[in-house]
């Protein structure tokens, strides 16, 4: 009996730092993209909608509905919607348009409109606000674009490289991207001129599938199954299981987490000490985003419609 006791305990002491998730909010299809103003949780899909959560009450408070469109073979489908931001009470996004290319949208006070349209016959992977007036493109084949929308025209564009465009982040005044690329190899820019500050390289050696950049700090999730750590002289890795589709970090940078293992579990660590804290289970799909709330709270999607919000203790 005494055995068993000690078998049990050891077992809930292994176990104890597995948190499961709080709440689940049910997007109208599969997640591509997160993002959190003040209270509120804006869900980009691919069933042609963006959903907007009141995450103080949990409900749906709108969604933003884009038309459809056709395929090659001109049946009718959804729009996928690659990525949204918000700055005050404007919306946009990008979503799949006809003939594979891709169109911007803005929306304000229950309007819609477009941005740039499938006339351009760009393959836009994703786009952020700069301010107000400007926007910042991510093209697949790794050209980057500010566009501005007053005048309507380009300000600058470059060709960060020759490799497949995977993702880019904002610091947070604006001032510079971070991309990331098949190469591994991670290239600062400043938005002002795109000018190349500085090229982050030898600890991700394939595809860097999504990057994240907090208080000076750099996440990677690699598909060498390597989540790079860059903090000043600090830079290592953590490794995984299974391809690392997603990473992200806590305002501080202190904090981060990144999809660990084939379940689709996300690991939780301590950037400075590289202590691992918690493991979150439960997404069954893998995972698209990490994004956290502050120190302690935290959201995360999956190829799903289910978005967990994870409390840390």
């Amino acid at each position: 009996m005494r055995l068993l006791l000690s078998l049990l305990l050891f077992i809930s002491f292994l176990f104890s730092n597995t948190i499961n998730p709080t709440q689940t909010y049910l997007a109208s299809g599969g997640v591509t993209d997160l993002v959190l103003k003040k209270d509120l949780l804006y869900i980009s899909t691919t069933a042609s909608a963006v959903d907007v959560f009141d995450t103080k009450t949990s409900q749906l408070k709108e969604s933003i509905k884009i038309p459809k469109i056709k395929d090659f073979i001109g049946d009718t489908i959804d729009s996928k919607i690659y990525s949204v931001d918000v700055i005050k009470n404007k919306v946009m996004f990008v979503s799949q348009g006809e003939k594979g290319f891709r169109s911007i949208y803005e929306y304000e006070e229950g309007k819609l409109k477009p941005i740039i349209t499938i006339a351009k016959k760009m393959y836009i992977a994703k786009a952020k606000y700069l301010d107000e007036n400007r926007i910042i493109l991510g093209l697949l084949s790794n050209q980057l674009f500010v566009y501005d929308l007053k005048k309507k025209e380009f300000a600058w564009e470059i060709q960060v490289s020759h490799s497949k465009f995977s993702n880019f982040v904002l610091s947070e005044d604006k001032t510079e991207i971070i991309i990331a690329d098949e190469s591994g190899a991670l290239k600062q820019i400043s938005t002002k001129d795109g000018k190349v500050k500085k090229i982050y390289s030898g600890i991700n050696v394939d595809n860097v599938f999504q990057v994240d950049y907090k208080n000076g700090i750099i996440i990677t999730a690699g598909q060498d199954r390597r989540s790079a750590i860059y903090d000043g002289l600090n830079q290592y890795y953590k490794k995984a299981d299974f391809l690392i589709y997603s990473a992200g970090l806590s305002p501080s940078g202190k904090i981060a987490g990144y999809a660990n293992d084939e379940d689709n579990d996300i690991a939780i660590f301590n950037t400075k000490t590289k202590k691992d804290l918690y493991t979150l289970a439960g997404h069954k799909m893998t995972l698209t985003n990490i994004l956290f709330k502050n120190e302690k709270e935290l959201f995360s999607s999956s190829d799903g419609n289910e978005v967990y919000y994870w409390k840390l203790n």
